[in-house]
């Protein structure tokens, strides 16, 4: 089963646009079935990726993730436990970010920051993350791609 969501770029700093799908079918035939949260970079670009998602303790925000030019990272392993999931990504070779209205904190370095309140005063940055709805499925692949490929437009 596959579902694809294309998120409008509108409003983003950088006119790059999100596709969005469940790898259910997409993987499985390649090899054993597994259950991760995953984002694959399909730009010419590097990118850094930090991850935000609600645990058993709380909010919590990681990064970074560093991609290649398409390459695919598993954030978080096994099954989902949580239906929504805020990503923040930075293009590193072109600039620009994807980026969104859900803010959380961050910083330059590797992180894990717990709590999303008061970012700045606790010598964080804050960042726009935007929301990822996996529909609770228990696997999920997010594919960040740029708008000079076809049928990705706003």
């Amino acid at each position: 089963m596959k579902a694809l969501i294309l998120i409008s770029a509108s409003g983003w700093q950088r006119s790059l646009a999100l596709t969005v799908f469940l790898a259910g079918g997409l993987f499985v035939a390649a090899s054993p079935a597994r259950a991760d949260l995953r984002l694959c970079n399909m730009t010419s670009s590097r990118v850094g990726i930090a991850l935000g998602y609600r645990d058993a303790q709380g909010w919590v925000t990681e990064g970074w993730w560093n991609l290649t030019a398409r390459g695919c990272e598993t954030l978080l392993k096994g099954q989902l436990g949580g239906r929504f999931y805020y990503i923040y990504a930075i293009d590193y070779d072109r600039g620009g970010e994807w980026s969104g209205r859900s803010f959380m904190c961050t910083r330059e370095r590797e992180f894990t920051i717990r709590g999303t309140e008061d970012c700045l005063a606790r010598g964080f940055d804050r960042s726009g993350f935007f929301e990822v709805d996996t529909g609770e499925q228990k696997s999920w692949t997010i594919q960040l791609t740029d708008t000079n490929r076809g049928g990705t437009q706003p």
